[in-house]
């Protein structure tokens, strides 16, 4: 072979033009360049880190699930080990389930312990107001201000397992010791005996020998009901499930497109 017949080898090059072991700008010396995160595969790792599962159901639905979860956090921030439903998150929900076209129903979920007293009257009276049906169902427990919330929906249910405590209303913080203090805790606690007497079957005097009764809770004055005794008591309508929350709630809705009335 001649000299002329020599073919000139090329180096091979990197992506951005240079000889190969040369870094790629931004890239960090013997490290390989990052590829790009598939979106897909990042939506997966997120609903398992978050969810627990890989995949996440996808369905347009007429029903809204509002759940009302941990403790009912109002003007003050819970620490951050607290499990909390947030006021300023839920309002929120509630306006655009009333507004949105689509929702034609809200179920409420509730397993709560309770927590600040105006934020959960405001839940429950906004819940009472809405103009499409809606149906609450207690699991676990309804407990303090879960009262009024549980009761504000059109239809209540309660498994039969769920608990809900009904007590006086307390103060925490700095309590000045006198009589306005005594009188501004009697008008709020009315509030919140009203309400309950509206929405539901109890009366105010029945709700209210429940809240000062003595000697069941052992660090409080009140009464723990379960399941069943909710009903007998005529706090909650019905012993069910979220089968039965669910078709009751849709069988008002179909009453409702219907323009019938709802018993």
């Amino acid at each position: 072979m001649s000299m002329n017949d020599k073919t000139e080898l090329t180096p091979q090059t990197n992506p951005a033009g240079q000889p190969p072991g040369t870094p790629v700008p931004g890239q960090q010396p013997g490290t390989e360049p990052q590829k790009k995160e598939d979106p897909k595969k990042k939506g997966i790792v997120d609903a398992i880190q978050q969810l627990g599962q890989t995949n996440i159901p996808q369905m347009q639905s007429n029903v809204h699930c509002l759940s009302v979860i941990g403790q009912v956090e109002g003007h003050l921030v819970m620490p951050a080990q607290n499990k909390t439903t947030k006021y300023e998150h839920v309002i929120p929900q509630i306006v655009a389930a009333e507004q949105n076209p689509n929702i034609e129903g809200v179920v409420i979920i509730l397993n709560t312990v309770g927590g600040d007293v105006e934020a959960g009257l405001a839940i429950a009276e906004m819940i009472s107001s809405m103009s499409k049906p809606t149906v609450s169902l207690v699991l676990g427990g309804g407990h303090s201000i879960g009262v009024p919330i549980a009761v504000s929906a059109d239809m209540s249910f309660i498994a039969e397992t769920a608990t809900m405590t009904i007590h006086p209303v307390r103060l925490t913080g700095m309590v000045v010791g006198v009589p306005q203090t005594f009188e501004y805790m009697e008008k709020m606690q009315d509030r919140v005996i009203r309400f309950v007497a509206q929405h539901s079957n109890i009366s105010e005097e029945q709700f209210r020998e429940l809240m000062f009764r003595t000697g069941e809770l052992a660090r409080d004055i009140g009464t723990n009901v379960i399941g069943s005794d909710a009903v007998n008591y005529g706090l909650i309508d019905r012993v069910g499930g979220l089968g039965d929350a669910l078709a009751e709630l849709n069988r008002r809705i179909e009453l409702n497109r219907q323009g019938g009335v709802v018993q």
